[in-house]
């Protein structure tokens, strides 16, 4: 008899639970949505490239502003779809919350480049390689590449190349532009020295800045570094200087 209690008290707890799981999940679903609330999870507070008024401006201006609308019948997954058409936003993740608000929770890009083309005009290539916007809040200050860059050439070699910079704690902050030139020769300015560097095509890049660091540690720190006005990089184990 103790045994059949036991099993009876276990099923009625077993129910409850199962019983409340379900009825507190669909809770918030009940009533009228009352606030859009947008988080943008990896901005800085002193430098975002989107804000939150912005997206919950833009939805309501396309006619999805959720207030007022009966939590149920709000398409969480299309209101997801909306927002990822702003190139400046990597994911978004919309869902009801239990205070009977919609909420998004918003990832942005990273940019690691800055291109300002004279064929396809300014933009950021993120960190993915992909293709991002300016944006009206703020200016990620970047390696930036200029001339005749194609979109293409901008998300693949260059794309590359960046990466590489962003990551070597030196080229990232020595280098500062990436000319481009009509034939796809790199052309290079850099932060420290009244000097070119001639890099030539992007192949075997990191042998030819290999090459300009010893050249840097071993000639320019003895000759002074405004004695050049040109290092030439592109020829197979040579330096090639133009004195001033």
């Amino acid at each position: 008899m103790k045994k059949i209690l036991v099993i009876i008290v276990l099923c009625l707890i077993a129910g409850y639970l199962i019983f409340s799981a379900i009825y507190f999940q669909r809770k918030p679903n009940d009533g009228l949505c009352t606030n859009f609330e947008v988080e943008i999870r990896n901005s800085t507070a002193e430098d975002p490239f989107i804000e939150a008024k912005d997206i919950q401006q833009f939805v309501k201006e396309k006619g999805f502003d959720p207030v007022g609308k009966q939590l149920k019948d709000i398409n969480t997954s299309e209101l997801e779809q909306l927002i990822l058409t702003n190139k400046l936003i990597k994911s978004a993740n919309v869902f009801v919350a239990n205070n009977g608000s919609i909420k998004a929770s918003i990832e942005e890009r990273t940019p690691i480049l800055r291109v300002i083309s004279n064929i396809d005009g300014s933009y950021y290539i993120d960190n993915e390689g992909e293709r991002m916007p300016l944006s009206d809040h703020s200016t990620a200050y970047l390696h930036i590449a200029t001339g005749n860059i194609k979109e293409e050439y901008a998300k693949t070699e260059l794309y590359k190349f960046a990466l590489f910079l962003y990551s070597d704690k030196f080229w990232n902050a020595q280098i500062e532009q990436i000319v481009v030139q009509a034939n796809q020769d790199i052309k290079l300015i850099p932060r420290v020295g009244d000097h070119q560097i001639i890099l030539g095509s992007l192949d075997d890049y990191k042998e030819k800045l290999d090459k300009l660091m010893v050249f840097y540690q071993n000639g320019l720190n003895e000759n002074g570094w405004n004695k050049y006005s040109v290092i030439n990089l592109k020829f197979d184990k040579q330096v090639v200087c133009t004195k001033r």
